[in-house]
């Protein structure tokens, strides 16, 4: 219970109680994140590959509920004897960065790619997956008060990608802009860490 009113305070706030948007290294936000994830990540003997990520104007305690939220969900979310493999890579292109969350987990019917962003809708019973069923609305909330979007590209048992196209400069009036289609590798940074 305190779990779902903290999440629904997450999310309520997430508009009225926002920080104002600073330069944040995405890179450090990731190894943070993943610092607080250590052990789940070693209980699963999960592997998580990142790529290098861009600095972006952001609410910095925002990207780390985005990514917190993301990384969660992609350790949770795996079948029974499969090794959690998650990357996160980034290509930034005519100012807008988007950064990618691979796993090969449980995955979900495409059908539901929008409804998993709507508050407490759950694919799977609590007994199954523990959570609020609030994490993927919110990460969807940052995204936009951020001026981007998230989408989710999936497929029954061949793991997930949730994608979050967001402005590199910006200021906090900005619009919700279009999803950036994949254009090659422009943008994408080559240098790589390994966690786990």
């Amino acid at each position: 219970m305190q779990d779902l009113i903290d999440d629904l305070l997450k999310f309520s706030r997430v508009a009225t109680h926002g920080r104002p948007f600073v330069p944040v290294d995405l890179n450090a936000v990731a190894g943070e994140v993943l610092q607080d994830l250590e052990a789940a990540v070693a209980q699963d003997g999960a592997q998580v590959h990142v790529d290098a990520l861009p600095t972006i104007q952001a609410d910095p305690l925002q990207m780390r509920q985005l990514f917190q939220n993301l990384l969660s969900n992609a350790l949770k979310f795996h079948g029974e004897d499969i090794t959690p493999e998650i990357s996160i890579s980034a290509r930034v292109s005519d100012g807008l960065a988007e950064i990618a969350v691979h796993d090969n987990g449980i995955g979900f019917d495409p059908k539901y790619r929008t409804r998993i962003f709507r508050v407490f809708e759950r694919l799977h019973s609590r007994m199954q997956y523990p959570g609020t069923g609030i994490g993927l609305a919110l990460c969807r909330k940052i995204a936009e008060r951020h001026g981007g979007k998230i989408v989710a590209d999936s497929a029954p048992g061949v793991g997930s990608v949730f994608s979050v196209t967001l402005p590199v400069d910006q200021h906090e009036e900005a619009l919700v802009i279009p999803h950036v289609e994949e254009d090659g590798a422009a943008g994408r940074v080559e240098r790589e860490h390994v966690y786990g």
